[in-house]
């Protein structure tokens, strides 16, 4: 079949819609696009390595060079200029910080994936992989990542791997950094038909002849009548069209193969649901929750052409393996680290460059300057010397050469032998020489001195300073390349880490540093709504948005060194009490291997009482202890004195009641003498005015005594005059020897006690 033939059943339009396999005549319009792509510059970048890896001598060259007695002299500035980048690269190396993008209640799934990716980070040696990309980035343009699986059981799960460039082809017409939009990218490895074999068992007889005899395998495989293989029988044919030369994929000598890894997209109208947070799925029938959204409009709808990855494995023209991508994100597994680009052709480029002129300068310069302090110019006629002009040649430029001249020649008139060197072209070379040095350096900014650790022009610590930051912003463009592709490994590591750990409950263990604690976070946790009864899944990661971001952490011993010497400045001017407290943090900084214990016993120890204060202490206690017996004491006192109180009150009381019988008694016993004696009633006013006694004002109270309703029985008292002797009872003689009777005297007004009534004394 011809090739217009195969290029005939592509239609350019109607592609294979959805996800379906790549079919042949595809897979060789891929190869004859990668052949029409600029090819030069895969050369000139091999080139471009050799100088910095210091083949920079051809071997022509070197062999004319020692023909010629010149020496073969190397000063490589290109590899300086390069592994001072890179040092600054690892010196400022940050790590990757999960963060929740945007939902609440994300922050503890953020630091449990964060904690898988700063595992990850370590034991898939991201760091070395982005290292290793990093480098030729910077020198040729472009440098490559592989972020995968292992294929080794007993290892990690993940892997980080540097790739080297000219195994992988891309769409050239790609326009996005990160190839997002690229329809294919190939990757091209030689490997041994044994291991290709034990890969993709079913296709060991066709990878066994192919080992053998090459893509023509099918002219000398002569077993096609009887007991051949189905798919071997179709390999047959498919090799006797395939038209590529042999070259590319199999080597005669080593037996090896080229085993093809190819990924491509293929493009579909599908349905997708947005939610309201922002997050959107492909719709699938079969899932109850989307049709759910569908009904109910939870989530809005709409078509949309989106791109589906898959890989397929190809030996010359034969297909071993085609299906869809094993991974859940959207990217080939292939991360691109980009460092200029031409602007009509996008072919990469680094700063090697610009700097391959002034190297060729500088070696050319070197060798000459050697070669002329060793060099003689010489003078003589022939037959000067007694010996051949080869060995003259040979003999003349060694430090104890020994010419032996002719002397009759040398008698002859005209005769002339002299040797002498020319320090004039010397010193222009040295000149040369340092121009084409200054020159690397106007032309690459982070050749400096000041950026690369040789000594610069800088006079004081504020220039030198200057310097770097001006070589720093030089690296600007490059560094930030740097760190989106170092992010883009980061998110294909979290991608991964997210499929694996799926839907099922599990206990992360955060491990704490220095300072903080180890803690447990539980993601994917079922349970039950406690108003509305429904089922859930707490700290749910497959509906946890996350962002990968770089944040400047102390991941290297230098960033950490700033910081201790930082913090150090810092505490120096802080009150020992603060410098206690933050002495564990300045401990966390320290590069030792006993850094936790150390933190720990510092802590110990700032937990510990001096003597001092253990002294004050015991004051304080005895201090209280006294204050407490002191409240106890005083609570018994008072207690003591409320019963008193007590006591008194009632004895008051009791004294009240007794002291008003008392006196009621009295005043009855001073009535009836009084009634008894009229007569001593004055006496009786007069002794209680004498102790203070004042009539009411106004008038008192009445007792209001009981008093008989009739006449006493006894004689009334005797008083008065006849005017009275109708108010007045007659007295009755008192017969009694103790009270003698009262003695008769002329009838006079009664006043005070004497009158019969309290109402008498009102007047």
């Amino acid at each position: 079949m011809s090739t217009a033939q195969n290029y005939a059943e592509i239609d350019p339009v109607d592609t294979p819609d959805g996800d379906v396999p790549l079919t042949l005549a595809e897979y060789r319009s891929i190869h004859e696009e990668i052949d029409a792509q600029p090819r030069a510059w895969r050369r000139t970048a091999d080139r471009e390595m050799d100088y910095a890896d210091g083949n920079q001598l051809e071997t022509e060259l070197i062999r004319h060079m020692k023909s010629q007695g010149i020496p073969v002299v190397r000063e490589n500035l290109i590899a300086g200029s390069l592994e001072g980048i890179r040092g600054y690269e690892k010196s400022t190396r940050t790590d990757w910080r999960v963060t929740p993008n945007g939902q609440p209640g994300g922050q503890d799934v953020a630091d449990a994936i964060n904690f898988k990716l700063n595992e990850a980070e370590r034991n898939a040696k991201a760091d070395d992989a982005c290292s290793d990309a990093f480098y030729p980035q910077i020198g040729v343009g472009i440098g490559w990542a592989e972020v995968s699986r292992s294929d080794d059981p007993f290892g990690y799960p993940y892997q980080c791997l540097a790739i080297h460039r000219n195994e992988i082809h891309w769409d050239w017409s790609s326009i996005k950094p990160d190839l997002s939009d690229a329809r294919w990218l190939r990757r091209q490895r030689w490997m041994h038909p044994s291991r290709i074999a034990r890969v993709f068992p079913e296709h060991k007889e066709l990878v066994r002849q192919f080992g053998r005899a090459g893509v023509n395998w099918w002219s000398g495989y002569d077993t096609m009548d009887a007991g051949a293989s189905t798919g071997l029988s179709r390999a047959w044919d498919v090799a006797r069209e395939w038209t590529t030369m042999e070259d590319r994929w199999h080597n005669p000598i080593s037996k090896e193969v080229c085993l093809t890894e190819l990924w491509y997209r293929r493009w579909s109208d599908v349905v997708v649901l947005k939610s309201p947070d922002g997050r959107v799925v492909e719709y699938d029938e079969n899932n109850p929750a989307h049709v759910y959204a569908m009904v109910n409009k939870a989530a809005k709808s709409m078509r949309a052409t989106v791109a589906k990855i898959r890989r397929s494995y190809w030996l010359g023209p034969h297909v071993l393996f085609d299906g869809p991508t094993p991974y859940a994100h959207r990217h080939f597994p292939y991360v691109p680290f980009w460092g200029f680009r031409e602007d009509s052709t996008n072919v990469p480029y680094g700063y090697i460059r610009n700097l391959l002129d002034m190297q060729d300068t500088l070696n050319n310069g070197n060798s000459r300057l050697r070669w002329g302090m060793g060099a003689f110019r010489t003078e003589r006629t022939k037959g000067a010397v007694d010996m051949t002009d080869d060995q003259f040649r040979r003999t003349i430029g060694r430090p104890d050469a020994d010419i032996v001249l002719n002397a009759a020649h040398m008698q002859q008139n005209g005769a002339r032998f002299k040797v002498e060197r020319d320090f004039q072209a010397t010193a222009q070379q040295l000149e040369q020489l340092e121009n084409a040095r200054r020159a690397i350096e106007r032309v690459n900014p982070a050749a400096a001195g000041a950026f690369s650790g040789r000594r610069g022009t800088a006079t004081s610590g504020v220039q030198e300073q200057t310097q770097v930051d001006q070589a720093n912003q030089s690296l600007a463009y490059m560094i930030g390349n740097f760190k989106t592709s170092r992010t883009m490994v980061g998110e294909l590591l979290m991608s991964m880490i997210v499929q694996d750990l799926g839907q099922d409950e599990q206990t992360i263990i955060i491990e704490g540093d220095a300072i903080t604690v180890d803690r447990a976070v539980t993601i994917n946790k079922p349970e039950e709504d406690p108003v509305t009864g429904i089922p859930y899944l707490s700290n749910d990661l497959q509906r946890t948005r996350l962002l990968v971001g770089l944040e400047d952490v102390p991941s290297s011993s230098t960033f950490r060194a700033q910081q201790l010497s930082t913090m150090s400045e810092v505490v120096k001017s802080m009150p020992p009490q603060f410098q206690a407290v933050t002495m564990p943090m300045m401990a966390s900084l320290m590069d030792v291997p006993f850094k936790r214990q150390l933190v720990d016993a510092l802590k110990a120890a700032a937990a510990q009482e001096s003597p001092e204060q253990v002294e004050q202490r015991i004051q304080q206690e005895v201090q209280a202890a006294m204050v407490k017996a002191g409240h106890d004491l005083k609570a018994r006192e008072l207690e003591m004195k409320e019963r008193l109180t007590d006591a008194q009150i009632k004895k008051v009381m009791a004294d009240a009641v007794q002291v008003g019988v008392q006196a009621a008694f009295s005043a009855m016993q001073g009535g009836a003498q009084v009634a008894m004696n009229p007569a001593i009633a004055p006496i009786a006013d007069a002794i209680m005015t004498g102790a203070g006694y004042q009539k009411p004002n106004p008038g008192g109270d009445d007792p209001n005594f009981p008093v008989p309703g009739a006449a006493p029985a006894g004689p009334a008292p005797q008083s008065g005059g006849p005017g009275a002797a109708g108010d007045i009872a007659q007295v009755r003689e008192n017969t009694s020897p103790a009270f003698p009777p009262i003695p008769q005297e002329p009838a006079r007004g009664m006043g005070g006690i004497e009158t019969s009534s309290t109402a008498d004394n009102l007047g």
